[in-house]
């Protein structure tokens, strides 16, 4: 698959209108992709133990989205088959009284990957240049003046800064943007609806946001752009259609721990010595 044309680094600039919602790449169908799909899922099952035993370096895999675009389904699928001590999840949602208390960073740092690890985030800190954009939820913030003027713009700089960080100290950050068309995400809160298994999943949240949709699409544009570097790039999915969505993810992520090269450690010639005479004990 040619990644190229969705991963964002800063080089080029990230034109949302432009962008196809719908593509399937040279694939018509999900039958097409379903090999390559579990092909990768089964090399990145082996990577992460590789990654996990050397506990050499993290990573931190961020999904952003607008709602129903998938965010959930991406992660439950993707990451099926790796191993649940070397994976963590976390959903970040509204902020908590304590959270607000502490600058908006903090509620990430305190969950970044240790070493070896991988962490996942549903959303994350850049919810804080995404909703707080759009809502100037910073403006209800209990902050000094010299914080509220050009808050946006400081915090895409505090993000390149402490992505660049975490880079500099053996974290991979890889982010993902979910793009959705309004039709189809229309499509998606309508079988919510429709379908009493899903219905818990339905939020008149979801409604309320959709209102400002022309609003979002120019705060993730702006957020890709202000925050896509070499070290830790966008790769922003088309994702109207989920299985091109799962195996584009699928196989960034593979390539992603590639390129990491993680090693099975190897024991110094006194500790394989020590294995010998510990197998004869036990013969």
């Amino acid at each position: 698959m040619h990644l190229s044309k969705y991963r964002f680094s800063g080089d080029e600039k990230f034109d949302i209108k432009e962008f196809d919602t719908s593509e399937t790449g040279k694939y018509s169908a999900k039958e097409e992709l379903i090999s390559l799909t579990d092909e990768n899922l089964k090399l990145m099952e082996e990577l992460q133990d590789k990654l996990y035993s050397e506990a050499k370096s993290g990573v931190l895999i961020i999904f952003q989205a607008m709602d129903a675009a998938g965010k959930d389904s991406a992660v439950k699928h993707v990451f099926s088959g790796l191993n649940p001590q070397g994976v963590n999840v976390y959903n970040f949602k509204s902020p908590s009284v304590e959270e607000l208390r502490h600058d908006y960073l903090w509620r990430a740092e305190k969950n970044m990957p240790e070493r070896g690890k991988i962490v996942i985030f549903n959303r994350s800190y850049y919810e804080d240049v995404l909703i707080a954009k759009v809502h100037k939820l910073y403006e209800n913030q209990k902050l000094p003046d010299r914080c509220i003027e050009n808050n946006i713009d400081k915090r895409y700089k505090q993000i390149r800064n402490y992505e660049e960080y975490l880079w500099e100290n053996g974290i991979t950050v890889v982010k993902f943007f979910l793009n959705v068309s309004k039709d189809e995400q229309s499509q998606r809160l309508l079988s919510r609806i429709d379908d009493k298994s899903k219905n818990w999943k339905f939020s008149k949240d979801d409604l309320h946001e959709r209102e400002y949709w022309e609003e979002y699409l120019k705060a993730y544009e702006m957020a890709v752009n202000e925050t896509a570097t070499k070290q830790c790039p966008w790769y922003v999915i088309p994702a109207d259609k989920k299985w091109y969505a799962r195996a584009l993810i699928s196989e960034i992520i593979t390539q992603t721990l590639n390129d990491i090269d993680p090693k099975i450690p190897e024991l110094s010639p006194e500790a394989v010595k020590e294995l010998a005479i510990y197998r004869k004990s036990l013969i």
